[in-house]
């Protein structure tokens, strides 16, 4: 059988001389290594070599060597030692790695179904809440798979052109444009997008096929009305060694895509200069009253958003990638308690002119207004307006 060959067959070993001993040798340093490479990888079962044993060299019959019996064993000996402990270490466990060098596994691709959720509602995120002009909503959702080689966007570095026009004005040109030239280079695998979210609340989904050299998965999705702020996911692996993972919740948190210094959701154009870093927004940074979501209350924000990961069951097809099919198996309501809202008022105005008799002594006022209504149980405003005793102008003037 010609998987259990050892040597190759034909030709005159005695006429070979040592040039020969060199080719026997050479054959059976082969055949070691295959020997050792079955050992720590499982055969096609469907070879036929998948069921031979392994089992040690022999030279063939009539071989007569130039040199000693013994000398010839030691140094194909050696040299066999040696490729045993390189192939040992390289074949180690796929896993380990899989994770040291990021690489995936998996010997075919994998289909998922991919829900967003958006979760901003007056009840969340009481403060300036954009009611209209226009109304709290979602743009289109920008997704690509990719390898370790390309990022979408990164927190703590600049965005890219293209992100800076999508997370500003919800355009994609440049955005596709960078997912092409990284294709060209194999960094990404496909791009996909889902139809906007007309408002703050609501779901949106495609179904996306991951291949096992671009096993990461980026994705953005804008806030309308906002300066340049989104929500996302940075290189998701799916793949662990060469394993799909089958299922994934992740909430989502604003970030600042740090090209426009706005504090709040209508805040007019203001560019970033110099560009600054893309950043994360919590209820404490930016540390500014101002700021949409500054509540200095909670310790960090409900999310904004969340994004449901399936895998398919079924063999992956070449779906439509502009998708947003009702889903099979509605997800599971979401409850995030009521985010309360406290007072907010200006500072007292100047006290007015002292009015009054002079016999009973007269009365000045001062009042401030209303910054911000409480909501969902906050701290109430306080008095709008004081007053105070005091001795009218005219009154000093006679005295």
């Amino acid at each position: 059988m010609k998987g259990k060959v050892f040597f190759g067959g034909g030709g005159d070993l005695k006429a070979a001389g040592r040039g020969g001993q060199r080719d026997t040798l050479s054959r059976a340093q082969t055949e070691a290594e295959h020997q050792t490479w079955s050992s720590c990888h499982p055969a096609d079962p469907l070879s036929p070599r998948s069921g031979a044993p392994a089992r040690p060299p022999s030279p063939p019959e009539g071989l007569v060597p130039t040199m000693s019996p013994d000398s010839l064993f030691q140094g194909w000996l050696q040299r066999l030692l040696v490729i045993v402990l390189k192939l040992t270490l390289s074949c180690g466990d796929p896993g380990a790695v899989a994770g040291r060098t990021g690489e995936c596994t998996a010997r075919h691709p994998a289909s998922y179904i991919l829900v967003f959720t958006g979760l901003w509602s007056p009840q969340t995120f009481p403060k300036q809440y954009p009611l209209f002009r226009p109304p709290a909503q979602w743009s289109k959702l920008i997704a690509v798979t990719h390898s370790s080689e390309f990022h979408l966007w990164q927190e703590g570095e600049l965005a890219s052109r293209g992100v800076r026009s999508f997370a500003e004005q919800g355009v994609t040109v440049e955005l596709v444009k960078d997912a092409r030239e990284a294709r060209r280079r194999r960094a990404v695998g496909s791009m996909y997008r889902t139809a906007g979210i007309p408002a703050g609340t609501g779901h949106s989904s495609t179904e996306l096929v991951l291949q096992p050299r671009s096993p990461l998965l980026s994705l953005m999705v804008k806030l309308i009305p906002s300066p340049d702020w989104f929500v996302g996911v940075d290189s998701l692996n799916l793949c662990e060694g060469g394993q799909w993972k089958q299922e994934m919740t992740l909430d989502l948190h604003p970030y600042d895509a740090g090209t426009d210094s706005g504090f709040t959701f209508s805040s007019p154009n203001f560019p970033s200069t110099p560009q600054e870093n893309v950043t994360k927004i919590t209820s404490q940074i930016p540390n500014h009253p101002a700021n949409s979501f500054y509540y200095p209350r909670l310790p960090e924000l409900p999310p904004l958003a969340t994004i449901w990961l399936r895998r398919q069951v079924r063999s992956p097809v070449r779906q439509n990638r502009l998708s947003n099919h009702i889903l099979p198996h509605p997800t599971k309501a979401q409850h995030f308690s009521e985010t309360p809202l406290d007072c907010e008022v200006s500072l007292w105005s100047s006290w007015g002119l002292c009015l009054g008799p002079c016999s009973e002594g007269g009365v000045r006022h001062r009042t401030r207004y209303i910054l911000l209504k409480p909501a969902n149980t906050g701290v109430p405003c306080p008095e709008l307006e004081e007053q105070a005793e005091c001795m009218p102008h005219h009154c000093q003037a006679h005295n």
